[in-house]
């Protein structure tokens, strides 16, 4: 329609100039203007008496109007407009054809792949108009790019789609011909992050319109995608874990799917989730055991549907690594009661922790448990950097402040802060504000806002209740599914005893309450300080969830264990090695990342650090990482692998002879799996590519036009053509619309 009344298509109005071919001057043209709309004004003011009442005021300005339009329309036509525009000069330019040869093309559409609809969309007319013009050129595109002669030898058998580096290689290799334009005929299914300001820059700097045609369809009728899988990169053997799995689905709101979590075959868990809107991503937790030590290749997967149109995007790979370290956890007790027997008692068994206690059984006597040799603890709490630092955690029971030295005290914060532990203060009759805790340094570490008062301890029963923040957290799920779990809280035996601990802090997560006389007052409370993180368990008295039931009964233990797991499962050792990116998909580049502390947890910035990489196949290769010239203590390396699975890296970091520390990290590659997911046509990257490099985004069905909007180019070897627009359809149409409103206005008025 819009080729019938302007005469040319619209691109030839965006990329051409309006111009007047007329010799007349521009001058004139305004002056005739004016002195034909003040003639026609003339006019009607002279015949003012002849024309009915009704038809002055308003009703004579329209007519004068409509006149007046339709007379500088005749003399703008006198004047020749025309618009100048670009073209270019046939068979001396080429056009570049980057067709997708990706895997992704093998999508069946409506009973056909795009590969064949490409094909098709090539032979039916697309490369027969656009050789009659221009030289033409055939790429196919995936993780690289091929120069191919003929549409039948596209077999979609590339394993990844990277348009923004393709379309970098077409520019380089043609850098020296006078290119046209591009065309691109994909699904947009990029695999590369999508297309980058620096790809767009280098188009718009050569000028070249890149346009494209987009295959498939922009939404599936019934699929299920998992789009990303967050689990911990490190654990704790037979820790429980969750991992958040965000997915979408279409098709298939309201029901029932399965996900499940398992590691070479053997399930680690599994859980039932409802789907919600449609094509909008969701997000749920799924609980698993992270089983025996070792370097794990987990696979998180949702049971394919019967009418599923694609399985393949039902399943993603994670790598975990879980460590068989045994974390120390210090436990300072003042005073001896039941809870500090409770406690020990909890984890005892739990062979990945170890409690190192001191407890104060009078004022001059310490009695000491889990220590590594007579030396240790000897002196009670340590003075020393080196001594306290070598522990994961703290936990301070009913013991007053006043107990450490102001220099211990600043130890402990520089413990959380600069050293990353974890730091839990118990509830007891000479802790937090009994206990002196509200002043500096506690007061930056504790989680809440004491009371200014003592007295805050009672030996009045008090029943738990978990909070919103406490029915998703690991540390309180003592059952697998999240309602009983709030129903097993509930009936928890009651606590003997609870503190007052004041407002939680902003920032702050209150996990439990605990109701006492009809007051609810938070119970745990946890937050993150510095590197590390704070917790306060506002009681001395849980230790009956162990005697008010059965033997068997594993409330209390549990509780503990997943509690000092998170105090510790953080703790950085002095060299933290990480990636940025842990699954690599369809490329090995990978950036290795050290961060090297000395024995007080300083930044060592004269260290010697080397990785030893393990491939999937059991080769290794040493690589050395250098320090970061803008953070010290920083180091990093670059290196890729050229196998797909999964990949180990132990760094080790050295000063002279001294090893400082070694850490391990853990990543993956995966080879063409990214073909299997966003496999709707992504018509938006299409759609952007084209309109911000001067381009224009076509459906199959379009291409016709293809060859015609190409011409209107300014890359290349071009000319400048004038095309008359006196003669469109549009002007006599206009003309016509403006006498015969005036016609009609008159006829209304009773003036004809």
């Amino acid at each position: 329609m819009f080729e019938f009344l302007f005469k040319y298509p619209s691109s030839l109005f965006s990329k051409g100039n309006f111009v007047l071919l007329g010799t007349w001057p521009l001058w004139l043209l305004f002056s005739a203007v004016v002195l034909a709309g003040g003639g026609l004004a003339w006019s009607i003011w002279i015949r003012r008496k002849r024309i009915a009442s009704s038809v002055q005021g308003g009703k004579s300005v329209a007519v004068w109007a409509l006149q007046t339009l339709l007379v500088t329309l005749i003399l703008l036509l006198l004047w020749q407009p025309a618009l100048s525009v670009g073209t270019l000069k046939p068979q001396q330019n080429i056009v570049a054809v980057v067709v997708d040869d990706s895997h992704s093309m093998t999508t069946q559409d409506n009973g056909s792949s795009r590969r064949d609809e490409v094909i098709r969309t090539l032979n039916g007319g697309l490369l027969k108009s656009l050789s009659n013009k221009f030289q033409v050129r055939l790429y196919r595109l995936g993780d690289h790019i091929e120069r191919f002669e003929k549409p039948e030898q596209l077999n979609a058998s590339l394993p990844a789609t990277h348009i923004a580096s393709g379309l970098k290689e077409v520019l380089a290799e043609s850098a020296t011909l006078p290119i046209g334009a591009l065309v691109l005929l994909s699904d947009g299914a990029d695999n590369s992050g999508g297309i980058d300001l620096e790809t767009i820059n280098e188009i718009r700097r050569q000028r070249i319109p890149v346009h494209t045609v987009g295959f498939g369809r922009e939404q599936f009728a019934r699929d299920i995608e998992i789009q990303d899988v967050q689990i911990p990169v490190r654990a704790l053997p037979n820790s429980r874990l969750q991992a958040q799995v965000s997915f979408r689905q279409h098709g298939y709101s309201g029901r029932k799917l399965h996900l499940t979590i398992k590691e070479n075959g053997k399930v680690l868990g599994s859980g039932d989730v409802i789907g919600k809107v449609d094509g909008v991503q969701q997000t749920e937790p799924v609980l698993f055991n992270a089983g025996p030590a070792g370097v794990k290749d987990v696979e998180v997967a949702i049971d394919p549907q019967a009418d599923e149109e694609n399985a393949k995007n039902n399943k993603l790979i994670r790598v975990l690594n879980v460590d068989n370290a045994r974390p120390r956890v210090l436990y300072i007790e003042g005073e001896p009661r039941w809870d500090y027997k409770f406690l020990r008692r909890a984890v005892e068994d739990d062979k990945n922790i170890e409690v190192v206690s001191v407890l104060r059984t009078t004022q001059n006597k310490l009695y000491r448990q889990g220590i590594a040799n007579e030396s240790e603890l000897k002196d009670g709490f340590p003075g020393k950097v080196e001594d306290l630092f070598g522990y994961q955690a703290i936990i301070l029971g009913s013991v007053e402040s006043a107990y450490f030295t102001p220099a211990q005290q600043e130890l402990i914060q520089q413990f959380v802060d600069r050293r990353g532990g974890g730091l839990l203060f118990m509830g007891g009759r000479a802790s937090l504000a009994d206990g002196g805790y509200g002043k500096a340094p506690f007061t930056d570490l504790l989680p809440v806002r004491l009371p200014d008062r003592k007295n805050t301890f009672h030996r009045d029963p008090a029943t738990a209740e978990l909070t919103q923040a406490g029915r998703e957290s690991l540390i309180c799920r003592l059952e697998e599914n999240p309602d009983r779990n709030v129903e097993r809280w509930k009936k928890l035996p009651y606590l003997m005893n609870f503190q007052e601990v004041g407002a939680p802090k902003p920032g702050a997560v209150v996990l439990a309450d605990m109701i006492a006389a009809g007051h609810k007052m938070p119970l745990l409370i946890t937050q993150n300080y510095g590197r590390g993180r704070t917790a306060v368990f506002a009681t001395g008295g849980d230790w009956r969830w162990q005697m008010l039931q059965p033997v068997e009964d594993m409330t209390h233990e549990m509780f503990w264990r997943q509690l000092l797991r998170w105090l510790v499962s953080d703790t950085p050792t002095r060299v933290v090695a990480s990636t940025p990116r842990p699954v690599l998909t369809d490329e090995g580049g990978v950036h290795l990342r050290a961060e090297v502390r000395d024995t007080t947890y300083l930044p060592a910035g004269d260290a010697q650090v080397e990785a030893r990489v393990v491939g999937p196949d059991g080769s290794s290769q040493s690589v050395e990482l250098h320090p970061d010239p803008l953070e010290q203590g920083v180091y990093s390396a670059e290196w890729s692998g050229d196998k797909a699975g999964s990949y180990l890296a132990e760094v080790v970091a050295k000063r002279g002879k001294e090893e400082l520390g070694r850490d391990v990290v853990t990543f993956r590659r995966e080879n063409g799996q990214a073909e299997n997911f966003h496999l709707e046509q992504n018509r938006e990257l299409l759609e952007k590519l084209s309109s911000q490099t001067g381009g224009r985004y076509y459906r199959p069905h379009e291409v016709n036009r293809l060859g015609e909007d190409i011409s209107y180019s300014e890359a290349g070897i071009t000319v400048h053509e004038t095309r008359d627009l006196w003669d469109m359809p549009i002007v006599f149409f206009l003309a016509l619309l403006l006498r015969s409103s005036e016609w009609l206005l008159r006829r209304k008025w009773g003036v004809v």
